[in-house]
């Protein structure tokens, strides 16, 4: 195919971001500037931006899907411990409040140091979650968990 010479005038900054844009795509800047023109030029450009944006927001719509189930789970999941939480400890005399606390500072400093660590290392606990454990009509937490027999003083993973 034939091409022709033009000589164009840019403002500096255009040129830079074509210029950017052709290193980063490893093409010229005659290529970028010719894909440009082409595209302002075709008569199906909104088709093409149309087409576009809707597979842009099919992606967010599945992402968001996503992100609700993972709020729900992390909901339950919330729930669960609470409720467990509420059932198993006994309420504290006054003069074992003030250690309890202290011994609570620093289980809570345990489990922020261990939490940021599974972050760092792209640890998340919906990855470890079971998708494909059937829910059981009328589940509740275990017997040994609402009788409090479990050892409650491992402390080694928060």
């Amino acid at each position: 195919m034939k091409r022709t010479r033009m000589n164009v005038y840019f403002d500096p900054k255009l040129l830079s971001q074509v210029e950017a844009l052709a290193m980063r795509r490893n093409v010229s800047k005659s290529a970028v500037i010719e894909a440009a023109v082409s595209s302002f030029l075709s008569g199906d450009s909104a088709e093409h931006m149309e087409a576009a944006l809707s597979r842009r927001l099919d992606r967010v719509g599945r992402q968001i899907g996503g992100l609700e189930q993972d709020v729900a789970i992390l909901g339950e999941t919330m729930s669960l411990f609470i409720r467990f939480w509420l059932s198993v400890t006994p309420p504290l005399p006054d003069n074992a409040k003030a250690s309890a606390r202290a011994q609570g500072a620093e289980r809570f400093d345990a489990f922020m140091q261990n939490l940021g660590r599974r972050i760092a290392k792209g640890d998340r606990f919906l990855r470890e979650v079971s998708f494909d454990i059937p829910a059981e009509p009328g589940f509740d937490l275990p017997d040994e968990a609402m009788d409090g027999s479990q050892n409650q003083n491992d402390d080694s993973e928060l």
